[in-house]
């Protein structure tokens, strides 16, 4: 079974690959909660978040915004004691005023709506061949990335931003060669 380089021998790895990586998301919570982890995996590898993943759900109140956009410093210092998380002020004050942003965002239009109006609701099929083609940002995550943060959002790069929607199905960067290409590019809605 071909898989896309990225995924490589480790289980977690290839688990996140094989079940979640690519799949079209469309409900508003489990974006933003993508969007946070990818913030916290700035500067780090992804394994890393995903082994704390687990952890990152406890400590964040399972990422309900409304309850984390009412957190304050007494939150934020309890969370830079907790070993199980990322222990970054910065990065957690961002989750905070991410989920502030997220409300607004969400009352106004649907976080959902939101992210997917770019791509009109259909996830992005770049094709690529190989792993070396997929580039680590595109002129579509540089705007998102404008956008959100001119929606108060933090934590938000083009890298990020486009790491976040390959994540989340907006774009089928799986490679062409790989078995789960097939599979994430029959999901759209």
């Amino acid at each position: 079974m071909q898989r896309c380089d990225w995924a490589g021998d480790d289980p977690i790895y290839q688990a996140y690959h094989d079940t979640e990586w690519g799949v079209p998301e469309y409900d508003s919570r489990a974006l933003w909660e993508k969007l946070i982890l990818d913030g916290f995996q700035a500067g780090l590898s992804w394994i890393t978040i995903l082994k704390k993943r687990d952890n990152f759900r406890a400590a964040f109140a399972g990422f309900d915004p409304h309850q984390i956009a009412e957190w304050g410093e007494a939150d934020v210092t309890r969370l830079l004691g907790d070993p199980g998380i990322i222990r970054h002020r910065g990065k957690i004050e961002a989750a905070i005023t991410n989920a502030r942003a997220w409300q607004e965002m969400e009352a106004r239009e649907g976080f959902d709506q939101f992210m997917w109006r770019y791509v009109d609701g259909v996830p992005l099929q770049p094709g690529f061949a190989t792993q070396s083609e997929v580039p680590p940002k595109t002129a579509l995550s540089e705007q998102v990335s404008k956008d959100l943060k001119k929606a108060g959002f933090k934590f938000c790069g083009p890298t990020i931003t486009y790491a976040w929607m390959e994540a989340c199905g907006l774009v089928n960067d799986h490679i062409l060669t790989c078995h789960r290409h097939g599979p994430c590019a029959t999901l759209a809605r």
